[in-house]
């Protein structure tokens, strides 16, 4: 149990309510009761309206942050277009966002060296190894720019992360609550790098757009049996808007034979997955098809999500009177990203440190890049811990001889150590560089 564990799901909080709700006292016949009190059918309407609550919630919630947290590039300044609304909806903000949340509720700019020097000094820092050193400035400039500007508690967040520090990250992550008066982030270590696999490679992709239909299956296909032989899969759910039982079962025969291959999983949109699933399923209803159950189930056991997977697999046996799942945790458990952005064609994966001479890498990133010279070349750097000012030059290098050669270079989900030395050495201005969000 975490420290937030008191800013659990709001469906969590409706459903405790429910069953704890004392009940009016009734002179009608006695019937059955369950072993903890009131009627069975009366817990599974409560909990079926506190699920349901709880599914509008998230859906809200998701609408907001995808209208809100739309890619900011590191880039120079530029900004990714508006996703177009389709025809016959709504958003929940207008075009001019600051009017209904205000300047200080949108996502921070990048900090301006000129602005903010310490920032740049703690990328060095951090850059040559100097952990210690840099956490000390991190924490003496919080209530300095701190007060203002949130890249000094990104960059402390990052490093706690980095470290495996929960207890820290979640000390500092209470007094950001209350100073951006904004929820806190969640504590999501990256996984570490597995002996015997390559720290860096071509990451087979999968994006999945629109219905999630019975029309997947090659999509499917390329990451569970890719070409390369690679140990690593990437699926990408946000662009799906619908799903139908077909489709649910060929994904959950995917994950589940990545899963049995001991394959690492990068899950892009999981939580956007997990909200388009919860309405397709109807405590009770036994004649309907078993796949999102089940897909849902194979989603929360691959998150780690204990709790909630132990919550869906009691209704999923009630539902179809059958013995639940058990949860058994998978051998690694998938990094699970909330990105907004689409593309095609596989990602190059840095992983781990990279330090010192880099030639074989670029040599690596260069070879990827011409085998699909119509697409742009996207470094994944979700997994990338840190880079030191010799090997982050050479990719600098590197980087701007393609992009000034034609070819759109972006650098995704680098946390904000990174970020601030690539941008102290220039790269920003002619490559893309997203850090990921908070």
């Amino acid at each position: 149990m975490g420290i937030f564990s008191f800013l659990k799901k709001k469906g969590d909080t409706a459903d405790s309510k429910a069953e704890a709700a004392p009940r009016p006292e009734k002179k009608s016949e006695p019937v059955a009761r369950t072993p903890r009190g009131g009627t069975e059918a009366e817990r599974e309407r409560q909990r079926e309206i506190a699920r349901a609550t709880a599914a509008k919630i998230d859906e809200i919630e998701l609408e907001m942050a995808t209208a809100i947290f739309e890619d900011d590039a590191w880039g120079g300044g530029r900004r990714a277009p508006a996703v177009a609304t389709p025809a016959g909806t709504s958003t929940l903000l207008d075009v001019n966002t600051e009017q209904l949340l205000g300047p200080e509720d949108l996502p921070d700019s990048a900090v301006d060296a000129s602005s903010a020097p310490v920032v740049e000094e703690v990328a060095i820092l951090y850059a040559n190894g100097e952990t210690l050193a840099a956490e000390h400035a991190l924490r003496a400039s919080l209530g300095d720019i701190g007060r203002s500007e949130r890249l000094p508690w990104w960059m402390l967040f990052d490093l706690f992360q980095i470290a495996g520090r929960e207890q820290d990250f979640e000390s500092i992550a209470i007094d950001y609550a209350s100073h951006f008066e904004t929820s806190p982030p969640p504590y999501q270590p990256l996984a570490a790098p597995v002996a015997g696999r390559p720290r860096a490679g071509v990451i087979p992709t999968a994006s999945l757009l629109g219905m999630l239909d019975d029309s997947v299956g090659p999509t499917l296909a390329r990451v569970v049996a890719p070409a390369s032989g690679s140990q690593l899969a990437r699926l990408e759910f946000s662009g799906i808007i619908g799903a139908t039982p077909e489709g649910c079962q060929l994904l959950l025969d995917a994950l589940q034979r990545l899963r049995r291959a001991g394959r690492e999983l990068v899950l892009v949109g999981a939580d956007h997955l997990v909200t388009m699933l919860r309405p397709m399923l109807t405590i009770g209803e036994r004649d309907a098809s078993q796949a999102p159950w089940l897909l849902l189930l194979e989603v929360l056991l691959l998150t780690n999500r204990e709790k909630d997977f132990e919550e869906t697999a009691m209704d999923y046996c009630v539902t179809f009177e059958v013995s639940p799942p058990s949860f058994e945790p998978p051998p690694h458990t998938a990094l699970s990203l909330n990105t907004t952005g689409r593309f095609e064609g596989d990602r190059f994966l840095l992983q781990g440190v990279v330090e010192g001479d880099s030639a074989s890498l670029l040599a690596a990133i260069e070879a990827h890049a011409g085998r699909e010279p119509a697409l742009p070349l996207v470094l994944d750097c979700s997994r990338l811990t840190r880079m030191d000012y010799v090997a982050a030059n050479a990719l600098s290098g590197r980087l701007r001889t393609l992009a000034e050669g034609g070819r759109k270079v972006e650098l995704r989900e680098l946390n904000h150590l990174v970020a601030t030395l690539l941008h102290l050495l220039g790269a920003s201005s002619v490559v893309d560089i997203y850090s990921h969000k908070y």
